[in-house]
């Protein structure tokens, strides 16, 4: 991985930092764990694949703020009345806190904690926001890219969608997250070095037109790639294009079909190939792909060897953000712990630290999960938090990207077929223990409203 300079602390929303100063006035010191976790999931989505952890600590380690920043601070408006002592702590703020977490890679479903942290309330409140977006928005690319990976049944897949995303950086990091979500690589080339996803990349119908003729273009491309040469052939007549790479003797490595009837133009493609001796040169297709039409494209015998993939991939075009959240579950003081939980209709949370643990049959799959606290014992096959980081220090360094990508795919084989096909999938067995269930009224009972005089309370505990 490149060289990045440290986050900046105010990639934020400002309200978790007037909470910051509220604390902070307040001599609220007390530590607090939030967990992370996806409410539901989209339609049509049966599983998700959980991505971005390597970014969220990042940011966790690096986490400073500037003097500028400090300084523009002061200047709001709503910190008019906090006292420049909050000012000077932020100027000394580091993260110190601890980090659970599901490995990258890994299939997870919904109210199934992505990552849990505990800190000083102040720090564990402050990084939500840029938690929540590195943490979602790849675990919803990385989850599109498995789809589409599974439909293409074999087929490379290359992510295609940078200059549909929303934003540069986004374009990044959707590169990453849809290898880890199994395509064979990316357009982006800023993705292959900062975190080597293999690059590809074919011409663009301007090259094309560039020149007076299409054999000169194409001649040019596979005179200077002639290990790389994808040659695009719909800028003007697909089949002509064809004619004239069979006439001119050329041997591209690949073609790419961008446009029309992908189904009839590859199978005609590679029957005019074949005849002229072309059997290796490959057919790339491109052109508004995603999960359904490359499942119907493949189910009809399209003669197409790789798939690339952009607008629908690097933007999860039909489900373009997840629904999650970061729920304070537990505050602990003086050596006391009360738990905390939200009762609203409709996004209710279960109080306290919690742990899943993944059954198995006896031929290796899933069979259910249960989402517990932290503490209990159950005999699991898998607990998918895993401690990450203490003191805001990673406990080890990040696996490499290869290897994230090859957990992914072992680990969507092992989710039964039922649960994880593209459409009118069954939901997975995923079950709250008893044990969290009596936390969870046992915090109700205790918040109930009281009649009678009011009483004085801690308000931490």
């Amino acid at each position: 991985m490149g060289n990045l300079p440290p986050h900046s602390a105010l990639l934020t929303d400002l309200y978790e930092l007037t909470m910051a100063a509220a604390y902070f006035e307040d001599k609220l010191e007390a530590n607090a764990t939030f967990e992370l976790f996806v409410r539901s999931l989209p339609a049509e989505r049966s599983f998700l694949i959980a991505a971005g952890l390597e970014q969220a600590l990042d940011f966790l380690e690096q986490l400073r703020f500037s003097d500028d920043e400090v300084q523009y601070l002061r200047e709001q408006p709503a910190f008019h009345h906090i006292s420049p002592k909050f000012f000077d702590y932020l100027k000394e703020f580091r993260f110190t806190g601890e980090v659970w977490a599901v490995a990258e890679g890994t299939p997870v479903f919904a109210e199934e904690p992505l990552l849990r942290v505990t800190a000083p309330i102040i720090a564990a409140q402050i990084v939500e926001t840029f938690l929540l977006s590195t943490l979602t928005f790849q675990t919803m690319i990385a989850s599109k890219a498995a789809r589409i990976v599974s439909a293409a049944q074999g087929r490379r897949v290359i992510e295609f969608g940078s200059r549909r995303a929303h934003g540069p950086e986004a374009g990044v990091l959707a590169a990453r997250a849809a290898y880890i979500g199994g395509c064979a690589g990316t357009s982006n080339v800023e993705a292959g070095r900062r975190f080597g996803v293999p690059v590809f990349g074919t011409l663009a119908h301007s090259f094309v037109m560039a020149y007076a003729k299409e054999e000169d273009a194409f001649r040019k491309f596979q005179q200077l790639f002639p290990e790389r040469s994808v040659l695009i052939v719909d800028t003007y007549d697909t089949r002509e294009a064809v004619e004239k790479i069979i006439e001119n003797n050329m041997r591209p490595t690949a073609i790419r079909l961008d446009s029309g009837d992908l189904l009839e133009l590859s199978v005609a493609a590679r029957e005019r190939l074949d005849e002229a001796g072309l059997r290796d040169t490959k057919i790339f297709a491109s052109g508004d792909l995603d999960e359904y039409a490359i499942t119907e494209l493949v189910a009809r015998g399209a003669r197409i060897d790789a798939f690339g993939v952009g607008t629908a991939l690097a933007t999860s075009k039909d489900a373009p953000a997840l629904g999650g959240v970061y729920k304070l579950v537990d505050i602990e003081s003086g050596g006391v712990t009360s738990y905390r939980a939200k009762f609203s209709e409709d996004k209710a949370t279960y109080p306290g630290r919690k742990q899943v643990f993944r059954f198995y049959d006896s031929d290796g799959n899933f069979q259910r999960d249960i989402i517990a606290c932290a503490d209990e014992g159950f005999d699991y096959d898998e607990q998918l938090l895993e401690c990450v980081m203490q003191n805001g220090k990673r406990l080890h360094s990040s696996p490499d990207l290869s290897s994230i990508q090859q957990r992914a795919r072992e680990q969507i084989e092992r989710i039964p077929e039922r649960c994880s096909r593209l459409r009118d999938a069954k939901p997975y067995p995923v079950t709250f223990s008893e044990c969290l269930k009596k936390l969870l009224g046992d915090v109700r009972g205790r918040m109930k409203p009281r009649t009678g005089p009011a009483t004085e309370r801690s308000r931490v505990l």
